[in-house]
């Protein structure tokens, strides 16, 4: 069979490069990890290009980017705004107050990820209200003020949860007048499909959806457990898991058929085995580490799984200043290396690398090596923030209080 020279040409083409969107928290699988290939592999001294900067907000919230519009959700002129740019010029397309401004002492403005689904965005505010808007203009096709309905209160330390589509409808973790809730509703006109109550405290965590024990569950990680929900709403296990301060923050991940599932305050990390017997499931530690001494203590940073390694930020003490980067066989929790005081950050992995995005305001590139810590470039960006990079055809977008960045990261 003859193959012509342009056919080869486009099979080269595209096993070199793959571009895709970010249209959620933790990017398309919701595990902080981008398929694009094709990436810049030589650093130049200069760095990478930056190919916009624009003035943005307060907040905690990360930049979503679908259908070529960037979405990032910011405090200012005292309102949680919305705010809709050109994904390739930064350009202004909108901006939408949303809500009051929110203030906490651990940091103002909102803290959840957008979400962008079918042509709508799909945010949530400091306070908790659920609020859908049309991706073309921002208006606003529902709005649901999900803690009073619950007659809940908002978290210590504000609403955080990332919005989770699931089906038809979108889930999210809110304040219930006995402890937590989750909620789903109907993308199309926002009416509640179902929800569960718990006694359990709150959290801060985005609840995933992940096949364990052979069924698509939702996996919500509270601030006293772990739960398993199927997508009509019923509850299927938990696995208690209390910390300090209710500071349960990271998004669970799958490890093969396992959970993986870690935080801060000094605890550590467990893998669980969730398996289903003839009348409930069964959970099983296949590692936990636990403790001052722990291999990985997650505190808002989702590690990532890369070719049976997680990659993750360790937290010593109680949200301490010290912070460790680390490298754990996923399998075992053995420890295969350490970056030692490395400093706060977090992190997006594409193309065999990661890019951290560091509080001190550096972009840090290293290698996704399970060997050694292999550094590959070093610059300052921005005044320093929490929120992963998000990756979308080839550009790189940060944000800290004051601005949006995208940098061009693309061969």
């Amino acid at each position: 069979m003859k193959i012509s020279i342009l056919a080869v040409c486009l099979m080269l083409l595209t096993s070199l490069a793959f571009a895709d969107d970010w249209p959620q928290h933790l990017g398309p699988n919701r595990n902080g990890i981008s398929a694009e290939q094709g990436l810049i592999a030589d650093i130049p001294d200069s760095g990478l290009n930056v190919l916009w900067q624009v003035s943005g907000g307060v907040g905690m919230s990360g930049v979503a980017v679908a259908d070529g519009t960037a979405i990032t959700i910011v405090q200012k002129e005292n309102k949680q705004v919305v705010i809709a740019l050109d994904a390739k010029t930064g350009e202004s397309k909108w901006e939408v107050g949303v809500a009051p401004e929110f203030k906490n002492s651990m940091g103002n403005g909102p803290r959840a990820f957008p979400c962008i689904h079918k042509g709508n965005v799909i945010v949530f505010t400091g306070q908790g209200n659920l609020i859908s808007l049309k991706l073309a203009d921002g208006s606003t096709n529902w709005w649901i003020e999900t803690v009073k309905v619950f007659g809940g209160q908002v978290a210590d330390y504000g609403m955080a949860c990332s919005p989770l589509i699931v089906g038809d409808t979108v889930a999210v973790t809110t304040g219930h007048k006995d402890g937590s809730a989750l909620a789903a509703y109907n993308l199309d006109d926002g009416k509640e499909a179902w929800h569960l109550s718990w006694p359990d405290a709150i959290g801060y965590s985005s609840p995933s959806l992940l096949t364990l024990a052979d069924k698509e569950q939702i996996v919500v990680y509270t601030g006293t457990n772990v739960r398993g929900v199927d997508t009509t709403g019923k509850s299927l296990w938990s696995y208690e898991y209390v910390t300090p301060f209710d500071c349960n923050i990271v998004t669970p991940q799958l490890v093969g058929k396992d959970l993986f599932f870690s935080s801060g305050e000094n605890h550590g990390s467990v893998l669980l085995s969730v398996s289903k017997g003839k009348d409930s499931y069964k959970l099983t530690e296949k590692w936990s580490s636990q403790g001052p001494s722990s291999v990985l203590r997650n505190e808002w940073q989702t590690s990532v799984l890369i070719d049976g390694y997680l990659y993750g930020w360790d937290n010593v003490g109680g949200a301490g200043p010290i912070t460790h980067l680390k490298c754990v066989n996923a399998t075992t929790g053995e420890l295969a290396w350490e970056e030692l005081r490395f400093g706060k950050g977090n992190f997006t992995a594409a193309d065999g690398k990661l890019f951290l995005n560091m509080m001190s305001g550096e972009l840090v590139v290293i290698e996704a090596n399970s060997k050694e810590y292999v550094e590959l470039s070093r610059q300052k960006v921005h005044r320093g923030s929490r929120q992963a990079p998000t990756l979308s055809n080839g550009i790189l977008y940060l944000r800290d209080d004051a601005t949006i960045t995208a940098l061009s990261v693309s061969k």
